[in-house]
């Protein structure tokens, strides 16, 4: 118990002085994450709407393999991708192992899925009441489209915390590929990993709690983004 409480005692310590090594841990972290949702992002919104303003009929097998996908292990993601970009790899010609690339392409794999199946979910649930709404006011349907993606903003955006919140506390798959290397790989969660496994547990318990604020923030965020901006 007074080694846990001397920790977190440590772990404010480094973050308050800014320390150096703890800093270029987090900053790599937020630009690896922050790439990979961006990502994600941009793949899995338009195929979550897509598949959402289609007839559910129609998409069942593809819904399948999405709501498959969503619960892949991040070992698993993290494995198969290993052996494309490997060297002995098809892909392993790019050079792209234990690199930052590797890293968001694994974050990418486990994220996309999850935005793509939770904005089809929101943008199924307010699609046929919107589409309808909009065609007898004389709607085009481009406009349609547009109006049923606008009406499900917070569902999508909740889609994509999710994805980030995934992604954000992922260790298993960046591991694989990145090589968990100091200074170029290492994230807050492969370096809480091997930290804890030194017996560092001051930077590791720093990190958890970087970890914890930034999600502290994240959903903060989406809170008031669902009460309207109000913060009152």
């Amino acid at each position: 118990m007074y080694q846990l409480l001397e920790g977190i005692i440590e772990a404010f310590r480094l973050i308050i002085s800014l320390d150096a090594n703890l800093l270029q841990i987090v900053f790599l972290s937020l630009r690896v994450s922050g790439l990979a949702i961006i990502t994600g992002t941009l793949f899995g919104v338009p195929l979550g709407a897509l598949l959402g303003l289609r007839p559910e009929n129609k998409t069942r097998l593809i819904s399948k393999l999405i709501f498959t996908f969503m619960g892949t292990p991040p070992v698993v993601a993290g494995l198969l991708i290993y052996l494309l970009i490997s060297r002995m790899g098809p892909f392993g010609v790019l050079g792209l192992i234990y690199t930052p690339t590797a890293m968001i392409i694994a974050q990418v794999t486990l994220a996309t899925p999850i935005i793509a199946g939770l904005t089809m979910i929101g943008v199924r649930s307010k699609g046929a009441s919107v589409i309808e709404t909009a065609q007898s006011l004389g709607a085009g349907h481009g406009l349609v489209i547009w109006t049923v993606i606008k009406e499900s903003r917070i569902a999508i955006l909740g889609a994509i915390i999710t994805g980030f919140g995934r992604i954000i506390a992922e260790v298993g798959a960046v591991m694989i590929v990145g090589g968990n290397i100091a200074g170029q790989t290492r994230v807050m969660t492969t370096a809480i990993v091997l930290e804890t496994r030194k017996g560092n547990f001051e930077l590791a318990i720093g990190l958890g709690v970087i970890l914890l604020i930034i999600s502290f923030f994240i959903n903060s965020f989406l809170y008031n983004i669902q009460r309207g901006g109000n913060s009152n």
